[in-house]
């Protein structure tokens, strides 16, 4: 879902820093996969060209970096744009901005050149720069290990160089030259000094992949609805692959079909909230609200939506099922559990002898249709909360209709369509949907 590149001279740290960050997506957070590479690609025809004619210095600075830039694509489109559809995260030991210095800067091709040769690229999500003095990263790369590995007398391996590279990243990084399109999309941070331990390297990465995470940016390079398209359908694929398995502790598989079980989408919507309001006055009056003051909060949206898909899950299985919930973190997804547990009775638990000790949950029945109301009007949450705010005293019924009349947001409309056509409109006939019309009968149970 996110290309995180990092960029820096050589020597550094731009591979501890890929190995640490990658560390930290797979700690940290529950991207589908965590997948590292760099570039030029050393393992890769186009790469090795790219190398090759640093290393034999016979092009000029446009047939360098078109050898880059040629690399660059088939691995952006053949390699990481796949990842990225699937939800997982890439992280680039160098990508576009390292062009843009090596042969826009240094070379002195000019910034909009090299962009423009580039221009098919992907653009990373995320730029970290890492930094430290020239001399510093000379007796790195003197010192065997980074030579041994990657034979760095193709970067000239001169202080002179080194400090004309530092210099490149440091007028491009910091803003001090403007960012050529479209690669000023990405956000950038740095630079993150990396000349003292390596703790210190590490605490400081850690804030700055987190900070960036936790603020949930749109990707760039993929759009979030296809993602959570592909995770849908794949929860789906494997709904109807399982078996049941009663006799270990494991509760019958639902029917996909008719989940509504007759009732109204909006009547299951409002019934819920009220059971939620309830609570939320109680624990008001008692001066202690430890949760989402709406079912339609993000945490509640994912977790029930994605329980409905599945026959039950602990903890771990639910935050690695739906992309939704890769968003929240496994302290915060359990405090969500408990509470949907222990205060509204939504979910039961059990434990199994697969499961172990770790219990699973599962949306009880009564809440099952609402579990996979949620995921379809996931598009629309925020857009139903602001209604409601506005409108005190208007029915919830009208909230869809409304919304459609006056959203400019053609696509979240079209992706609740989109949804509704993959889980089923959960009646018995299961119609297609096919248009805002067609949408709008269905809220209303017609």
């Amino acid at each position: 879902m996110y290309l995180i590149s990092i960029e820096g001279g050589d020597g550094s740290g731009k591979g501890l820093a890929a190995k640490i960050i990658a560390e930290i997506l797979e700690k940290e957070f529950t991207f589908t996969s965590v997948e590292k590479t760099g570039e030029p690609r050393r393992d890769h025809p186009l790469g090795r060209l790219a190398i090759e004619s640093v290393k034999m210095q016979k092009l000029k600075p446009e047939g360098e970096a078109g050898l880059f830039a040629a690399d660059r694509l088939d691995h952006s489109h053949g390699w990481i744009l796949p990842y990225l559809k699937e939800g997982s995260s890439v992280v680039s030991e160098r990508n576009i901005h390292s062009s843009l210095v090596y042969q826009g800067i240094v070379g002195n091709l000019g910034l909009e050149r090299v962009a423009h040769i580039n221009s098919a690229a992907l653009i990373p999500d995320l730029c970290i720069w890492v930094d430290c003095n020239p001399e510093i990263a000379l007796k790195r790369i003197k010192a065997g290990t980074l030579r041994n590995l990657s034979d760095k007398k193709e970067y000239f391996e001169t202080s002179e160089f080194q400090r004309k590279i530092r210099g490149g990243y440091k007028n491009l990084l910091s803003g001090k030259f403007e960012m050529p399109t479209p690669f000023d999309m990405g956000a950038i941070i740095g630079p993150i000094l990396n000349e003292t331990s390596e703790d210190n390297f590490r605490k400081e990465l850690t804030i700055a992949v987190k900070n960036f995470l936790h603020s949930k940016p749109p990707p760039i390079n993929v759009e979030i609805h296809d993602v959570e398209m592909y995770h849908l359908k794949k929860l789906m694929n494997s709904l109807e692959g399982q078996s049941t398995l009663e006799d270990i502790g494991l509760q019958p598989l639902r029917n996909n079909k008719n989940w509504l079980g007759n009732s109204k989408p909006w009547k299951i919507l409002l019934d819920a909230q009220k059971i939620h309001n309830k609570k939320l006055q109680q624990s008001s009056k008692e001066g202690n609200i430890l949760f989402p003051k709406s079912i339609l909060s993000h945490s509640i949206s994912s977790i029930c939506g994605t329980l409905s898909l599945m026959n039950s899950a602990d903890i771990s299985e639910l935050r690695e099922a739906l992309g939704p919930v890769r968003n929240v973190s496994y302290s915060h997804s359990r405090k969500i559990i408990k509470f949907l547990y222990s205060e509204l009775s939504w979910i039961s638990q059990t434990k199994t002898l697969l499961s172990g000790e770790t219990p699973k949950s599962r949306l009880k029945d009564d809440f099952h249709p609402f579990g996979r109301l949620l995921l379809i009007i996931w598009p629309i949450r925020s857009e139903i909360k602001k209604w409601q705010k506005n409108n005190p005293n208007s029915h919830l019924r009208l909230s869809l209709p409304q919304i459609i009349k006056e959203s400019q947001n053609f696509q979240s409309i079209n992706s609740m369509i989109l949804r509704l056509n993959i889980l089923g409109d959960g009646r018995e006939k299961n119609n297609i949907i096919n248009s805002e019309e067609d949408l709008i009968k269905w809220w209303n149970g017609d």
